[in-house]
């Protein structure tokens, strides 16, 4: 049986810029540091992406004030809830996206959305059909099996789509990044969850909102242009992840 992701990787470049994304990704997670600091290196990662997912949705605070526990803005709590149990939804997300998708809201809409929200797709018939749609390709790529499209494009339709259909009430751009990083780690690209890819998307944010923004056209340019827009976020992410690891080895 044909993929459904395969066409996409014959749109002009995508498949060689999503395989340059994903060597400087390897490349990075081969740094020494690793060996002995993987998990420091990791809750390093998990807070600056929740950091950078927050500031996505318009709650931006400097990395060390949320270090040092100073914000209690909703949105940046949520953000620190996802990425913390993204770990513990590794298992389930290729099995159960929709449970595992209902349970991301749950955490980074708590205290921003109302309790009858919480876990809810918005009551429209589009886009709940498009949502089960979304659910099941990712249970049919098989999370890493023979057969299944490469990582970074599977992160990319789910990243895109979710942003697309504002699925949830609330912080659903956080949910969106988090699906896409629980993509990557479930897919085995990220299976440590070194990658901060809400830092490389916070840092070419015009370009983020812009090729989200194609993406939803559902054009080969809109789709080539968020493919581009996410290898360069992850190439961002395994700069960064190189940089924690020197910083934890000296």
């Amino acid at each position: 049986m044909t993929n459904p992701l395969a066409p996409l990787l014959e749109l002009a470049d995508v498949s060689a810029t999503l395989e340059r994304a994903r060597q400087a990704a390897d490349a990075a997670m081969r740094h020494r540091a690793l060996r002995r600091s993987g998990g420091q290196v990791a809750a390093e990662a998990g807070l600056r992406s929740a950091v950078a997912s927050a500031a996505l949705e318009g709650h931006g605070y400097e990395l060390e004030e949320v270090r040092a526990g100073l914000v209690t803005d909703p949105t940046v709590q949520g953000a620190l809830r996802v990425s913390a149990a993204l770990d513990g939804l590794t298992a389930t997300w290729p099995r159960s996206p929709r449970q595992v998708l209902a349970r991301l809201h749950v955490l980074a809409a708590r205290g921003a959305v109302d309790e009858a929200e919480l876990g809810r797709p918005v009551a429209d018939r589009d886009v709940v059909a498009r949502l089960d749609a979304l659910a099941e390709m990712v249970v049919g790529q098989g999370a890493g099996q023979a057969g299944g499209a490469p990582a970074l494009l599977q992160a990319a339709v789910v990243h895109g789509e979710l942003l697309a259909l504002r699925a949830f009430a609330g912080p659903n751009g956080v949910v969106a990044r988090a699906a896409g990083r629980l993509t990557l780690i479930s897919a085995g690209l990220d299976p440590r969850g070194l990658l901060a890819v809400e830092v490389g998307h916070h840092a070419r944010e015009p370009e983020y909102v812009g090729a989200a923004g194609a993406f939803a056209t559902g054009t080969p340019d809109g789709l080539r242009s968020w493919f581009r827009h996410y290898a360069s976020a992850v190439e961002v992410a395994a700069a960064e992840l190189s940089d924690i690891c020197s910083a934890t080895s000296d």
